[in-house]
Formats: structure tokens, sequence, C-alpha cells
């Protein structure tokens, strides 16, 4: 895996005439040599505009083709795509800019007014996707690329959203790439020739990784939506439009949701995957009641990011499980400092394998301390196997809390507040107690037309759990901040009144 060739150009030799794309909003359909001679026009575009090897391209737009031939024009160049967050406001976006010194600032008209004022600061060019890609790309001559890209060069950095503070640049390697491709295809059982749908953000390891490239490498389909519309999705499943998709618990929730879910039929879509954050275990019964089988994943931006699936054969028999780490990924739990622990025990879930990324963009010292002297990967989040191999997420180390000198993890506590009837979210924190030391804090976001009180949510979780793991607090919302990957912001979230 030191050398990886140039995906499209054998993608285009192989299939030419295949669809790769298909634009859902226009019905614009693109053939695997229509986009290579796309993305290789991209790269002489870049290189006209002074883009060379290394230097870091930014990307600020919505789901689109576009955003793939910037992505291969920059690797037959050797320059970094930097996608970045259309969810930040332009002042966060300028200190992203800051960080990676981008020679050229793409963006879709959506968010051209806030890609300009973000630019501003530091001059940089901005070329607009819609207004003046098309035509500078079509006139620009096809690049004849590189023999070949180095597997352990940067591709592209993904800026993590982060559940706890301000997002760091994760390298993405070719290699990386490669990996995740064989991880995700023999957990899924990808076929020559599925679809998949594009969706997720592409700001995010999902959007680009999960299932897109992996499909596209496989000489498959991709669907592209904007951004999430349940009711196109579920059109999509229910015309037998798509083989496999990967979608988090917030999607999962918003399709359950939607008028058109009683009538689709889930079964035409061959592997449901979950990944990002944990799927509630009463979701995946309401799926696997139609059918649906959703198989629970595990990974990081880090991990490339596919790391944990579960099997569909045990998905519903060990409910709540991850799965086992994939081909080419090796996992343990250990404590903090790589000390591994049995079967049984919770600990940090720490990785190993060809698929990690080599660090942080401009950050010696957190790619120090995100890794072990033995050089596995610190996750920061807890987990434990059980005795055949599978592995439960018990959540991030710093969201558990001590309660009466006994561990608590949120993701259990959650779980059980997810199955009330009342109840479509949960997510618990632990915060200060003069007796307790800690104690948990529900916050809940309950179905359309429910209420439930106080005391009927700890007597449901008293017949449950231990009387320690019962939340003091509960407190209502109608949304929580989230991370792209749908991942509760739990440091955003508010307290209750008079506790500090």
């Amino acid at each position: 895996m030191d050398i990886v060739t140039d995906i499209t150009a054998r993608r285009a030799a192989l299939t030419p005439d295949r669809p790769a794309f298909h634009d859902v909003k226009s019905g614009e359909i693109v053939s695997f040599a229509a986009l290579e001679d796309r993305c290789a026009r991209a790269a002489t575009l870049l290189a006209d505009r002074g883009v060379g090897p290394g230097d870091r391209v930014a990307i600020l737009c919505r789901n689109r083709v576009e955003f793939f031939e910037a992505l291969f024009g920059c690797a037959k160049l050797g320059a970094i795509l930097a996608p970045l967050n259309w969810r930040m406001p332009a002042r966060e976006l300028a200190d992203l800019l800051a960080d990676c010194a981008p020679s050229l600032l793409l963006t879709g008209a959506e968010d051209a007014a806030t890609a300009a004022e973000a630019a501003q600061p530091h001059g940089t060019p901005l070329l607009d996707l819609e207004q003046d890609w098309p035509a500078a790309r079509n006139a620009a001559e096809p690049h004849p690329g590189r023999p070949a890209w180095p597997g352990e060069e940067t591709w592209y950095l993904i800026y993590t959203s982060g559940t706890t503070g301000r997002p760091k640049g994760v390298i993405q390697t070719y290699r990386m790439a490669l990996v995740n491709y064989v991880n995700i295809s023999q957990a899924i059982g990808l076929r020559d020739g599925d679809a998949s749908l594009n969706f997720l953000p592409l700001f995010h390891t999902a959007g680009i990784n999960l299932h897109t490239l992996p499909v596209l490498m496989a000489g498959g389909l991709n669907h592209i939506l904007p951004g999430f519309e349940a009711g196109a999705v579920l059109d999509l499943i229910n015309t037998g439009r798509l083989d496999v998709m990967l979608c988090v618990p917030a999607v999962y929730r918003e399709l359950a949701l939607h008028p058109d879910f009683a009538t689709t039929d889930l079964t035409r879509l061959r592997h449901w995957a979950c990944g990002g954050a944990p799927m509630p275990d009463v979701l995946i019964e309401q799926f696997a009641a139609r059918g649906a089988v959703v198989c629970n994943g595990f990974g990081m931006t880090e991990t490339g990011p596919t790391a944990f699936l579960m099997d569909r054969e045990h998905a519903l028999d060990k409910i709540g499980s991850v799965g086992k780490p994939q081909l080419l990924i090796d996992a343990r739990i250990a404590t903090p400092e790589g000390v591994p622990l049995p079967a049984g025990e919770t600990g940090e879930v720490q990785f190993f394998g060809p698929g990690l990324t080599p660090g942080y963009w401009h950050c010696d010292s957190e790619t120090a301390q995100l890794f072990t002297p033995d050089g596995w990967l610190k996750s920061g989040d807890l987990g434990r196997f059980d005795d055949e191999g599978y592995c439960y997420i018990a959540g991030r180390i710093k969201e558990m809390y001590i309660s009466g000198g006994e561990n608590v993890y949120p993701a259990e506590v959650e779980n059980v507040l997810d199955e009330h009837p009342a109840i479509l979210e949960a997510a618990v924190t632990g915060i200060a107690d003069e007796k307790w030391g800690e104690v948990g804090c529900a916050h809940l976001i309950l179905r359309e037309g429910q209420s439930v009180s106080d005391e009927a949510l700890r007597a449901w979780c008293r017949e449950r759990m231990a009387a320690y793991k019962v939340p003091r607090h509960f407190l209502r919302s109608t949304d929580f901040p989230r991370t792209a990957a749908g991942k509760v912001q739990k440091h955003l979230l508010p307290r209750p009144e008079g506790v500090r």
C-alpha cells in the first residue's frame, strides 16, 4: 500500500460507460469516463491558478459532483484538499483558513457570502463552483496527472468538529482511503456496481468515505443529494435504487418519523449501517420489525474511518454492540497508559493498523498525545469486549462520571431513557453534587404530543438499572447541539438552574 494508482483514471479504463454519479435534483448522470475527464481538467484548472504539490485547496460547499472533481484533481497534482464546515460562521472559518493557508477557496453559491467574509482577512482567492468552475474546467486541457499517488502522502484534511473543543485538521492519506475501501467493502459485502447515497456532509469523513469512495472504487453508482431529505431518501429506497447505505442515528430517527416510512419497502436496501454516534436499541428494533437489520459501527476520523462494524447475523442478538474490528485494523481495550485489559473489563478503545492517520495538521504535541508508546492510537472512548470478541462502546472517557464512588457510563443510561415511549432522544451528562460527588443530568427531546413527569422517569429508570445510575435532574429540549456526525456536543448543553 505504499503506492496507490490514479483511482478515477483506472476506473474509467475499466468501466468507462458506467454511471459514477447521479445528481438526484438535476437528474444529471456522470459516467466514469466523464468523471475522469472532468477531474483531469480540474487538475489543470487548479494548476493554472497556482496550485502545486503540497498546496492546500479549501472547499466550502454542499454535496455535489464538483467536490469530487476537486478531490481527485488535487490528487493528480499532489495538492491537499481542505473541506470546510458550512455550518460554521465566517469568523470560525477564518481560523481554519489561517490554519491550512490555502492557495484557493472553492465555494458553492449557497455559501459564497460566508466564504468571501472568511477569506477577506487572508486575501484568499475564491472560485465559485457554479458560476466559474464548469466553464473554466471545460476550457482547460486534461492534466496528465502523476504516475502514482504515494500511500503515506496527505490527500485531504478533515477538521474534526469535536464534542469538547476546537477543531483540528486530521491528516487523511491515500493509504487510509485504500484501507477503508478494504475494511468497509468486506464488512458490508460491497458488490461490483452497487449503488449508495451521498448526503452526509462532505466536511465529515462519513460524507466522503461511507460509502461514497468505496462504492466509486468498486465501480458503483453514488446518488447525490445536497443534504438530507427524508422523503427523497425513502423514495430512493422504495424504488430499489439503493443497495447499501450508512446513516447517523439522527437520520434514522427522521426516516422513522416521516409519513412515507410506513409504506416504504425497507427490504429493498441490502445493507443498512449506522455510525457517528450510538444508535438506541429501540430504534434498531423499530427498523428490524420492518425487515431492515441495522448494523452498528464505530470508527473515527483518525481511523480512516472504518474500524468496527457489526455483522448482520448477530446484529439483533448482540444488540448494542458495534461488532468486531475489521480486516485491516486491530483493536484492544486498555488503560490510558496502554496496558491491555481482559474481556469484560471497561477501558479505553485503542487501535493499530495501516489505516490510521499519521496525525494532526501542524499539531505536533496533539499528535504525540494521540498514540501510546507502543504505537496504538488512543480513541478517548470507553468500551469492552465480550467473550466472543464483540465490542460495546460506553461513551467518551471525559463523559464518564463517578457517583457515590461508582462509575456511570452515560450511553447505558441514555439507552434506558430512549426506550421510554415519550422520549425521542436522551443525552446524559454528569454534574457536580455535594453529597455524591457527581450525579446525572438527563437532557430529553420528547416525542410530539408527549409529556412525562420527572418522578415517572425516575421510576422508569429505577426499574431498569442501579439507583446510582438514575439521573437526579431532567431537562427538556427541542434539539441538541450536534457535530456533523450527529454526536451531541455535551459541553454545550445547559446546566440545571442553580447548578454550576
